[in-house]
């Protein structure tokens, strides 16, 4: 996918996670984030999305898990050993599943809390600023406490939070999860403004159409391991994932680990 004279800002390869010494999850995934791209991660519940981005993020050992073997490079560097405080200040933030805003705080706290790794306080005010712009409904209520606001707008907020550590490399775990399609719409257009912006993001999404529609590449996880891959635009019109993901066929759905080897794209990674 990335040219050869510049480097993806995020690099998996191969890698194994296992949780507690006996579930294998992850199994020889490699995947890679351009620099400035947006790259979705397709899925069905258990495939190891969340899994994947937690070894990212060095948020494994919170249950219990860990990379057994293979690499995670951030702009080059090894952090697949990394602790969390030390993986975002290297540039790389996470918005879990499940928005994990603090209910109890308001929305400007939240954001403070965001920046909790900066010391850079210009620096944090500009940030600031910016997502105030980006999400102006946060603004109007930035004195309100969090857990009141709708669900859409503490989707917003979660992402909002994330970036006021003013990451370059932004990880979204099912952002459009429990939304109503007119809130998923404006969901994926801020993650597609907040590209613009030069933030590369990486978008674990069970809506493959929304995804896609934004997605410059695409990878398909089943069952721990990476089946397919492509050009977001490409997938989106392919008639396998259509039938999977998209609910385009009226006939049995299959898994792209029972389709023949010759219809499956060959991992690309040495």
């Amino acid at each position: 996918m990335s040219s050869e004279r510049e480097q993806p800002i995020l690099r998996v390869h191969d890698i194994d996670v296992v949780y507690g010494e006996a579930i294998h999850v992850l199994r020889g995934v490699s995947l890679e984030v351009p620099t400035g791209a947006i790259v979705a991660m397709l899925g069905a519940n258990g495939a190891g999305k969340t899994t994947l981005l937690r070894a990212c993020s060095g948020l494994l050992g919170v249950q219990q898990g860990s990379v057994t073997s293979g690499m995670i490079l951030l702009d080059g560097v090894r952090i697949e050993r990394a602790k969390p405080a030390s993986v975002v200040r290297r540039g790389l933030a996470q918005v879990m599943e499940g928005r994990r805003i603090f209910g109890e705080l308001t929305v400007e706290e939240n954001l403070r809390a965001g920046a909790f790794t900066r010391r850079d306080r210009s620096g944090i005010r500009s940030t600031y600023e910016h997502v105030l712009e980006l999400f102006p409904v946060l603004g109007e209520r930035r004195r309100s406490q969090a857990g009141y606001l709708s669900g859409g707008e503490q989707q917003m907020l979660a992402i909002a939070r994330a970036l006021m550590a003013a990451p370059r490399l932004l990880l979204l775990d099912e952002p459009s999860l429990g939304l109503a399609p007119m809130i998923v719409e404006k969901i994926r257009d801020i993650i597609a403004a907040i590209n613009r912006t030069g933030t590369s993001v990486l978008l674990v999404e069970q809506n493959a159409s929304m995804a896609l529609s934004i997605a410059h590449h695409a990878y398909v996880l089943e069952t721990g391991r990476v089946v397919r891959e492509g050009p977001g635009p490409e997938l989106l019109d392919d008639p396998e994932i259509r039938r999977l993901y998209l609910g385009a066929s009226e006939g049995p759905r299959h898994s792209f680990t029972t389709l023949a080897p010759t219809s499956r794209v060959r991992p690309w990674m040495p």
